[in-house]
């Protein structure tokens, strides 16, 4: 095995993207859609695709490969569960994916394999202890602890995006009501627009120089959202700094607004916490997946 090289691997709601490193240099990128609605077998053909495209990149050279998911595999049954994909909850994806791609892998939470990206080439590098934090299709983190992901013993450590924001809240999928992810991710946001007969995308929403008396309650609301959700990770680990990722973290008023919003909840009289965008972009996740 060539510990040099890598392949990294991110399935995500809406794209599947690979990386090669060698030397933790990127040598190779390909994005294409995960086209979800198509089902398991397809998401998983597409997977193969990419990676088979990778492989001939590097010549079928030895390698290390790594793929990042939504969800994480039980222990219990070593079937996948937590996803938002959810056509792929309840099957033996790593084992179906070792079968379909003929090569070992290691499978990763996607948000632990971005904080684990970010705190080591990223954001966070200069930090011991880092919370990464996804804001995308879904909602979710991921703690490092010098460098090195943490998981916990239930393989749920950072499922922040499913801890109750609002009690009788929004059904969520996962069979709770008031999730996080219902109301600061992306697809929650999406959502929310739409129920409100808004014809934007959440940037385009977010980005707006003027709203109207309805336009501002959703804005308000999603920055009290997001100051409780965050403010109850640092109420409860304090990390030394938690570094946003996803599409919503383009979002220029969460390291303003958001802070504020996240300072008036945090148990403290000081606030030192550092909330910053991540440095390696939507990759992020995929160049965690490349270094497991």
């Amino acid at each position: 095995m060539n510990n040099n090289v890598r392949i990294g691997i991110d399935l995500g709601g809406t794209k599947i993207e690979c990386v090669v490193l060698e030397n933790h240099q990127e040598i190779f990128r390909k994005r294409i859609a995960t086209e979800s609605a198509k089902g398991a077998e397809h998401i998983i053909n597409q997977i193969k695709k990419i990676y088979g495209e990778a492989l001939t990149y590097i010549n079928n050279a030895d390698h290390k490969l790594g793929i990042c998911s939504p969800g994480s595999i039980s222990q219990k049954t070593g079937l996948l569960r937590n996803s938002n994909t959810t056509c792929l909850n309840g099957l033996p994806l790593s084992q179906m994916l070792e079968d379909k791609l003929n090569h070992q892998l290691l499978i990763e939470n996607d948000a632990n394999c971005f904080a684990l990206a970010e705190a080591t080439l990223g954001a966070g590098q200069d930090y011991e202890c880092v919370f990464g934090i996804i804001m995308g299709t879904g909602c979710g983190g991921g703690f490092v602890f010098n460098k090195r992901v943490r998981q916990g013993p239930n393989l749920i450590s950072g499922e922040w995006g499913h801890s109750i924001l609002h009690t009788e809240g929004l059904n969520c999928y996962c069979g709770k009501m008031g999730c996080v992810e219902k109301y600061i991710s992306g697809g929650g946001i999406a959502s929310i627009l739409k129920e409100n007969n808004i014809n934007l995308s959440a940037n385009d929403f977010f980005n707006k120089s003027y709203f109207n008396k309805n336009e501002k309650k959703i804005y308000e609301k999603f920055l009290d959202d997001f100051g409780q959700a965050v403010s109850n990770v640092i109420n409860s680990f304090d990390p030394d700094v938690i570094i946003l990722g996803g599409g919503l973290s383009n979002i220029s008023a969460l390291y303003s607004e958001g802070v504020d919003k996240i300072k008036l909840n945090t148990f403290s009289d000081s606030f030192k916490t550092r909330i910053l965008p991540n440095q390696l972009g939507d990759s992020s996740g995929v160049i965690g997946a490349a270094m497991l």
